[in-house]
């Protein structure tokens, strides 16, 4: 009874520690090892489980899927201090300056190509706040409505590739970032469509929280307006097409894409002059502390899994969300609230870390997609930057706001953008061929539309396809899917570890 008792109550000492302000990586490792002491003390674990944990260091560390988070990092970086995003916002503010809403839209619009160059939400919410958040004040556009638009357009770094969280999903289940990166686009792009519906709404039932811009503030028209639309895009969609265009081509694989994408913003950096010394030096800083916080909760929660294992905590959380009401609806109705609630306290790095180990395999044994579920739980972990009062975009953008505009501004045009990421998930469970439909090779059998899918899932879960292993357009072959706890090898070792 004690040893059943055990994975519980290691899961609510991890609740503890993390709500006690330790960091997590250390939270991890710290009550993975707390809890491997007393199991073997207890005799329920028996040391030589511990030996796999330098195996599973090492791995962790020769893994070149991981190499691409570097080097978007340090991508979004160079271009966040070239002034790329200056002169986008400006160009298409002067595009769609006549318009109610106009610098809205524009905002929208760059920050969904900033999505697609530099993957880091930080980096995007801090350019735009800095840039755009004065012009629109200064025209007498809302707060609530600046901040809001600036705030969630940042954010679709996260699921517009080549988003950094996609990585890291792909690498915790054991599939292919290509196919993450393919499955992911129409979302991120649809996404960023709600949001130009949300401010043509605004802008017509509250006119005056969106006017356009005033003729004296249009000083481009005509061939110059032309001449710099495309001085300013050319740059930005070329290197897009480096990174994203060779992935989807085949032609490279995601961390080659962000080895080009790095070396292509540094060249943009050096033909604007803006490439320095001390720029190099900020950005190659930045990105070491970004990657090190990466590693160091990828291998915290390696410790954590590893011990959870072996005290048959996997097969406590499968059979906790087998066992909910309505077969596969049921679990993702479970998996998406709950994952929700956790974005209001944890980021996407932590969930990613923590939660998705433990939801892939009861997702694969309901027959789901792994490719489409992990898409899925991108676009709800997306939350996490917008949620009042803890969200990091609204944090970032007050960090860079002039006093006049107040933080109960900034969470209240959060909220209009949290529903619609929320709407967006309901859109993504309905109609799955959002994701899977851009796959070449979409692993899983996910056809049809939601409906249909569904309802196929609830009347026979136990007679779905596990996801095939093919190879993603990327050109990395797809790993297979995280094995069962009947065929896979390191599950029996532990087993008989244990003495069953």
């Amino acid at each position: 009874m004690v040893f059943e008792l055990m994975a519980p109550l290691m899961f609510a000492g991890l609740v503890v520690f993390l709500l006690l302000g330790y960091p997590v990586a250390f939270s991890l490792a710290a009550n993975g090892l707390l809890f491997a002491v007393i199991g073997i003390v207890h005799g329920t674990i028996e040391p030589a489980l511990l030996q796999a944990l330098p195996e599973r260091v090492l791995g962790i560390m020769a893994n070149s899927t991981l190499l691409a988070i570097p080097f978007f990092t340090f991508m979004g970086l160079i271009l966040e201090r070239s002034g790329m995003a200056e002169d986008l916002l400006d160009t298409i503010g002067q595009l769609f300056g006549a318009v109610r809403g106009g610098i809205a839209y524009a905002v929208v619009f760059v920050g969904a190509l900033l999505a697609a160059t530099t993957g880091v939400v930080a980096a995007s919410v801090l350019a735009m706040g800095l840039i755009s958040l004065p012009v629109m004040m200064r025209y007498g556009y809302a707060n609530w409505l600046s901040t809001g638009v600036i705030a969630a357009s940042g954010t679709l770094a996260q699921i517009i590739p080549p988003s950094l969280v996609l990585i890291v999903l792909a690498d915790q289940m054991g599939a292919s970032v290509g196919d993450f990166y393919e499955g992911a686009l129409i979302p991120g792009l649809s996404l960023a469509g709600l949001y130009v519906v949300w401010v043509l709404i605004v802008s017509i039932v509250k006119p005056a929280a969106a006017p356009g811009c005033p003729a004296e503030a249009r000083t481009l028209h005509g061939p110059q307006l032309i001449v710099k639309m495309l001085t300013s895009m050319i740059p930005p969609l070329v290197l897009i097409f480096l990174v994203l265009g060779t992935i989807f081509l085949g032609v490279a694989t995601p961390t080659e894409g962000g080895a080009m994408g790095a070396s292509g913003a540094l060249v943009m950096a050096l033909a604007k002059r803006k490439l320095s010394w001390t720029l190099l030096r900020q950005a190659l800083e930045s990105t070491a502390t970004m990657t090190s916080f990466v590693m160091f909760i990828l291998i915290g929660s390696t410790v954590f899994t590893l011990v959870f294992r072996g005290l048959d905590g996997d097969l406590w959380v499968e059979h906790l969300l087998t066992s909910v009401p309505g077969g596969a609806l049921g679990f993702l109705i479970v998996v998406n609230v709950m994952i929700f609630l956790l974005a209001f306290f944890l980021d996407y790095f932590e969930i990613a870390f923590i939660m998705v180990p433990l939801l892939a395999p009861v997702a694969q044994k309901l027959g789901i997609d792994l490719v489409w579920f992990g898409v899925l739980l991108a676009v709800n972990m997306q939350t996490s930057f917008l949620h009042p009062p803890f969200g990091f975009a609204l944090f970032y953008l007050r960090s860079v706001a002039p006093p006049s505009v107040r933080t109960m501004d900034i969470y209240w045009g959060a909220i209009p953008f949290v529903v619609i990421q929320l709407l967006m998930v309901v859109l993504v469970i309905a109609f799955p061929r959002m994701v899977t439909g851009n796959i070449s090779e979409a692993p899983g059998a996910i056809k049809g539309s939601g409906l249909e899918e569904l309802r196929r899932q609830i009347e026979a879960p136990t007679t779905r396809g596990a996801p095939a292993a093919g190879k993603s357009k990327g050109g990395e072959p797809a790993p297979p899917p995280p094995p069962s706890k009947s065929d896979d090898p390191g599950a029996e070792l532990e087993r008989l570890l244990k003495g069953q």
